[in-house]
């Protein structure tokens, strides 16, 4: 059966493309409000599309963009699958080779690949699932099995609807476990699972100073100069070995074992290619540990940006008033974000002169998480990753943050698995974002072979 459901996926290829460019030549920019009707055509679009193929599906509209749940019910393990339709704007419009909702197929450097925005993220992404399923449906009259499919419209955008539209629906969405497709494989020919992600804490700061700019000829060398102030602050964040000076900052991160770091170690991965790419040569990060190591499982603190005072052309000799600095950490293990903010809070407290005052605008911070790659799920899909790609599916970690998965666990109660078939150079919420038009096919087999392993029973073994 599986046989002819991959040869259903192969014959279907053209029609499938053209599926996705239908979705594509949607504009669902879902943070701009002049294209909420977009997004909402994108929704109604994907509710006829599963609909077509055995699911019971429904638009949920929300106080922002709709969200889109299809079900089959059968027998065997719940699975819920999660993509997001949803897309980021295109600017700057003239940068782009071709029209950016005009899809094109195009030859690459590497094969055909499929160029316009949201082919890669995320809808091109969603799309292998959805068509593996409609193979299934063509050769076998059903769905492979027990599953939810839930795609947002707001990804992009900060997801300010999804918590309480997950624990509105928590009945309904709650499964044994979610698959995730909003990832990169390992190289081209290496599929992937990520299994760790980092949690990440966000703090805008501003500084207050003099009630007004300063002449700094007046009061230079008798007034304060806050950027002098809040720069040398900043700057004691990090040791000379590259640690995190704030207090308790360490509390929860896990050692790494030996089997995860000698993993990571066997993989092809060079660090001055790595670095080379961005113009870089010398890794930084905290001693004693290798680049992939500190991106995928050590903790961060970066100053994303500061300023103050003047920054025009030519010359405005002020004191500035005030300086600001934007702050952000990657969390792993369990670092807790709301212990690392009052941390962070006190101790740049402490290093702030008497007669200056801090403010702040923070956002919801997230947990790093840890997937227990030896349980049954990951097993069986590494195994049907490696059938389809012809080699044995990496176990990586990642250095970004997926909230969603976060709060699958949180409020579903449920961990994920994070498969996706994209490529570094995809150029996602960039100008000219391409898809492999051979990840595009190879993701459809590739889910049909994960599914038909979960659904016949490979769940708990």
């Amino acid at each position: 059966m599986l046989n002819a459901v991959l040869a259903r996926i192969d014959q279907n290829q053209n029609a499938a493309i053209e599926r996705l460019f239908a979705l594509m030549r949607i504009p669902s920019i879902s943070t701009d409000p002049a294209y909420a009707e977009d997004c909402t055509r994108a929704a109604d679009w994907l509710v006829d599309d599963l609909t077509s193929i055995g699911f019971t599906a429904t638009r949920h509209d929300t106080p922002g963009r709709p969200m889109v749940v299809a079900r089959h019910v059968a027998n065997g393990p719940h699975i819920l699958f999660y993509g997001h339709y949803d897309v980021q704007p295109v600017d700057p419009l003239e940068d782009w080779n071709s029209p950016p909702f005009e899809p094109q197929l195009e030859d690459g450097a590497h094969g055909k690949l499929l160029r316009g925005r949201g082919s890669a993220d995320d809808k091109g992404q969603l799309m292998t699932f959805v068509e593996a399923c409609r193979a299934f449906k063509e050769v076998t009259g059903t769905l492979p099995g027990n599953i939810t499919i839930l795609l947002e419209g707001e990804e992009e955008s900060g997801s300010p609807s999804l918590i309480p539209f997950l624990e509105a629906h928590k009945g309904a969405l709650s499964a044994d476990i979610a698959l995730v497709c909003d990832t990169n494989m390992w190289n081209r020919e290496t599929p992937a699972i990520t299994t760790s992600l980092r949690g990440t804490l966000a703090e805008e700061v501003t500084l207050h100073g003099a009630r007004i700019d300063l002449h700094s000829g007046m009061y230079g060398g008798a007034a304060v100069n806050p950027i002098h102030i809040l720069a040398r602050a900043l700057g004691a964040l990090h040791d000379a070995h590259g640690r995190i000076t704030l207090p308790g900052f360490y509390n929860g991160v896990p050692k790494l074992d030996k089997a995860t770091r000698a993993a990571w170690a066997a993989l092809d991965f060079s660090e001055a290619a790595f670095l080379g790419a961005v113009g870089l040569g010398v890794p930084a990060g905290e001693s004693g540990f290798s680049v992939l190591e500190n991106i995928w499982a050590r903790p961060t603190a970066e100053v994303n940006g500061i300023w103050g005072g003047y920054t025009g052309p030519g010359f405005k000799t002020v004191l500035p008033a005030n300086a600001y600095a934007k702050v952000s950490f990657r969390l792993v293990g369990d670092q807790d974000p709301e212990a690392i903010r009052a941390s962070f809070r006190a101790w740049l407290q402490a290093q702030i002169p008497a007669d200056m005052r801090l403010s702040f605008k923070s956002k919801d911070g997230s947990r790093g998480l840890n997937m227990q790659t030896d349980a049954p799920v990951y097993r069986r899909s590494a195994a049907a990753l490696g059938e389809e790609w012809g080699q044995p599916a990496a176990m990586i970690g990642s250095g970004v943050s997926i909230p969603i998965v976060a709060l699958f666990r949180s409020i579903l109660g449920m961990d994920s698995a994070l498969i996706g078939f994209g490529q570094e150079d995809d150029a996602i919420h960039s100008p000219n974002e391409k898809y492999d038009l051979r990840s595009f096919h190879k993701g459809a087999r590739s889910w049909a072979r994960i599914l038909d392993d979960l659904c016949r029973g490979g769940w708990q073994s």
